[in-house]
């Protein structure tokens, strides 16, 4: 029997792909494509796909984090199977803690991302098994945790903004941000801007692409 597909990817030309693979086949069925997470969610509330394939990228809006916990609580729910290029453990744990049934990358072969949609819809985990090593410490490891103030700060410090700067956005004072500063270096155990930025990258606290 054959397995019914959602593809979610902002980019025409990778979902054109997708489809062209699974229409040579006689087991994986596409049953509609969705350019945004949220238009994804409203096709599979009507579809009802046995798995979604979604990017973790998807432009403005949801991300593929957002749009799996969105389609995960929809009845019935369609399984979810990350496909990205991104590989970061951050975005691989929080796919799977959203209740994702798999995470690939780009470059793994057809009959692979079709043995993860079967698997997928059966109920189970795909997982390769270098990845299930990282999700497995990563689960392991404690994340942490920084105030919504923040990571508003973080946001502009990425952006390059200087104290004053920050200051004024937030329309706060700089000695208010200096003691942002002060907690979110404690928290991220750094002692630098860089470093922060660094450190909250690989934690998956800051959203880019």
């Amino acid at each position: 029997m054959a397995v019914t597909v959602l593809l979610v990817d902002d980019h025409p030309v990778v979902r054109t792909g997708l489809r062209a693979v699974f229409d040579a086949r006689q087991d994986v069925t596409v049953v509609g494509e969705a350019a945004t997470g949220e238009e994804a969610v409203l096709l599979a509330e009507h579809l009802h796909p046995d798995v979604v394939l979604c990017d973790l990228r998807l432009g403005g809006g949801m991300d593929g984090v957002a749009a799996t916990g969105a389609l995960r609580a929809l009845r019935p729910a369609p399984a979810v199977l990350i496909l990205t290029t991104f590989d970061r453990d951050a975005d691989i744990l929080g796919a799977i803690e959203s209740g994702a049934a798999g995470y690939l990358l780009k470059d793994v072969p057809p009959d692979t991302i079709v043995e993860a949609l079967h698997t997928a819809a059966a109920g189970e985990v795909f997982l390769a098994p270098d990845l299930a090593t990282r999700v497995m410490s990563g689960m392991r490891r404690p994340r942490p945790r920084l105030t919504t103030r923040e990571l508003d700060v973080l946001g502009h410090l990425v952006r390059g903004s200087s104290n004053k700067e920050i200051a004024r956005a937030l329309f706060v004072t700089e000695a208010t941000i200096k003691s942002h500063l002060v907690h979110i270096f404690t928290k991220l155990d750094v002692d630098s801007r860089a470093r922060a930025i660094h450190v909250a990258r690989e934690a998956g606290l800051i959203r880019e692409g």
